[in-house]
């Protein structure tokens, strides 16, 4: 059994998405055999009541819990819950808090095992221990990428990562309520949308990004084959029409995005489609074979228009190379997207509005600009909490400050740029041209009363 702590449901871009993390592990351990079930408490929000009735009525002899660093104490009451109803219950934990700290995880003892990075392999491997009452300190020792106790000692083995990732399974969305979540998508004119994630692990070094740790330094990705299949799975099970690439560096293999291309045109697959990448993974010659391949809109992580905050974070593009993919996009007749970060240790007004000063002249069709909130598995986020540059800490979740700024006053910052960008005279009249004039006139005056 999977579950998540009742907590908000995660939003992206504005949605509420299927946990895909879960769905893969839950997806393996159906593979090895056992039976399983799901609770995305993020997406119900059950009171802890309903989950310990749920626990009673599947009598789980497992339960495996997703913990972020902002759910920490989410998860954490979920496992003490859970084993006041059965006490024999195996209690494993993964995610991202637990592949960075997992001693915060094991110091509680309502908590068995905690999985590091991947998690299908470490946690079928697991649940084969659990199963068969083999859990002696040396067999735990062969398990690659897990946190387990021994002798009152936090003992970790380092993570392995799965080299042919067409091994695993489809993530098993047969066991989660999927009329229940956002299948549209502001930046794609079909529905219904669903979301699929192709590429792990990260070859770049930004510093306020933790993904290298949980996912591995080497970017590794499904086979062209395997994600058309996986499309037109989700195409004839689903209905799917659109299809949303979450994760980056979606451009970062030429060859095998144009035969990514090659394939949905070969099959046939009438879907359209949203990736994410960074602006210097981008070719004209590309977006040519992926917009003829359905490819309709692409969302850039620009961050920053201040070459000297670029740099801070070790993005490695410049406001050149920006400027330049959201051009040819434009002249391709590709949709852009973008998020900029407000925050950074170092960052000044100027700065911030320098930001604010490349996002308009990027001009793109959706733009969002977000605060930076710090959280364990980054450098910088190491470097915040040696400094002392925050607010506050929420649980491990830092609030950035500095001499110059502090939350409250990003908060704002963000707003007024949000609304500045949004009610600009050219982005009006554009969404007015793709939405239609009632639809933008609702959203404008919902805008200014912010």
């Amino acid at each position: 059994m999977t579950t998540s702590p009742p907590e908000k449901a995660p939003w992206i871009h504005g949605r509420r998405l299927p946990p895909l993390g879960i769905a893969y592990v839950a997806a393996a351990l159906e593979k090895a055999g056992y039976r399983v079930e799901v609770i995305d408490n993020y997406l119900l929000e059950k009171p802890l009541d309903q989950i310990k009735l749920e626990i009673e009525r599947f009598q789980p002899e497992i339960v495996g819990i997703a913990c972020g660093s902002v759910t920490y104490q989410k998860t954490v009451e979920a496992a003490k819950a859970i084993k006041e109803v059965m006490p024999s219950c195996k209690v494993i934990v993964g995610g991202p808090h637990p592949s960075y700290m997992p001693d915060s995880m094991l110091q509680h003892q309502e908590i068995d095992y905690a999985v590091l990075g991947e998690g299908e392999r470490a946690t079928v491997e697991l649940a084969n221990l659990i199963s068969k009452n083999k859990e002696q300190p040396q067999s735990l020792a062969k398990i690659a990428g897990i946190a387990y106790r021994e002798r009152k000692q936090t003992m970790k083995t380092s993570p392995s990562f799965i080299t042919d990732l067409d091994q695993v399974p489809f993530p098993a969305r047969h066991l989660l309520p999927m009329s229940l979540y956002d299948r549209r998508i502001e930046f794609l004119n079909v529905e219904p949308v669903d979301t699929m994630n192709v590429i792990r692990g990260c070859p770049f070094n930004c510093t306020y990004c933790d993904v290298k740790r949980l996912w591995g330094q080497t970017c590794r990705a499904f086979s062209p084959k395997r994600v058309v299949e996986e499309i037109n799975h989700l195409v004839t099970k689903y209905g799917s029409k659109g299809i949303y690439f979450v994760g980056d560096n979606f451009t970062i293999n030429n060859s095998r995005t144009e035969e990514t291309c090659r394939l949905i045109k070969e099959h046939k697959l009438d879907v359209k489609w949203v990736c994410d990448t960074r602006v210097d993974l981008i070719s004209r010659n590309l977006l040519k074979k992926m917009k003829s391949a359905g490819c309709r809109t692409i969302w850039f992580g620009v961050e920053s228009g201040s070459p000297k905050i670029l740099e801070k974070i070790n993005r490695k593009i410049t406001v050149e190379q920006a400027l330049h993919a959201f051009k040819i996009c434009r002249e391709e007749g590709i949709n852009t997207a973008c998020s900029f970060m407000l925050g950074i240790p170092g960052e000044t007004a100027k700065d911030m509005k320098a930001t604010f000063n490349l996002a308009k002249k990027l001009n793109a069709d959706w733009c969002q600009f977000n605060i930076f909130i710090a959280c364990p598995g980054s450098h910088l986020y190491e470097e915040i909490m040696q400094s002392g540059l925050y607010d506050r800490v929420d649980d491990f979740v830092a609030y950035v400050k500095t001499d110059d700024f502090n939350y409250e006053m990003l908060l704002e910052t963000t707003r007024q740029f949000q609304k500045s960008y949004n009610l600009s005279t050219r982005r009006i009249l554009r969404k007015i041209r793709r939405e239609g004039p009632w639809k933008v006139l609702r959203e404008s005056l919902k805008l200014l009363k912010q």
